[in-house]
């Protein structure tokens, strides 16, 4: 898809970076002038989907996180992927209250709220290992 604007960044696996990687999207997005609300949505879905590659993805291992935004005229298409170790069952993973470390107290929520603030969710085991979720958002005026 040939974008309008489009940025990629490489973070290291680590949970001080989910709150840069949020920013850096959101900063980004502003160029399309959304509300505050649809701003605060992107953020969060993103900072749900580094956060699930950070905890799930490599569990405490090194790795990296790659976010590429992209623009084509009012729709925002933000990729996040990692080279951990996938989801067995990704439909299982995508049910509410669904998570594989409930000793660590995390709600299992991640897909669900990154479906709910976001146009369009897909997740994907890649080939090569890792995980792909593909996220849409059409900033309406």
């Amino acid at each position: 898809m040939k974008f309008d604007n489009e940025f990629t960044l490489d973070i290291m696996a680590l949970s001080q970076n989910e709150g840069f990687a949020r920013s850096m999207v959101a900063a980004f997005c502003v160029q399309l002038d959304p509300s505050i609300s649809q701003i605060n949505d992107i953020k969060t879905a993103v900072s749900e989907a580094v956060t699930n590659a950070i905890v799930h993805g490599y569990a405490g291992k090194q790795g990296s996180v790659l976010l590429h935004v992209g623009i084509l005229k009012n729709t925002v298409f933000i990729t996040v992927s990692d080279n951990g170790c996938g989801i067995e069952d990704i439909e299982k993973a995508r049910q509410p209250f669904y998570t594989t470390k409930p000793s660590e107290e995390r709600s299992g929520m991640g897909f669900t709220v990154m479906e709910s603030f976001m146009d369009s969710l897909e997740v994907k085991n890649k080939p090569t290992g890792g995980l792909v979720v593909h996220m849409k958002k059409v900033i309406r005026k």
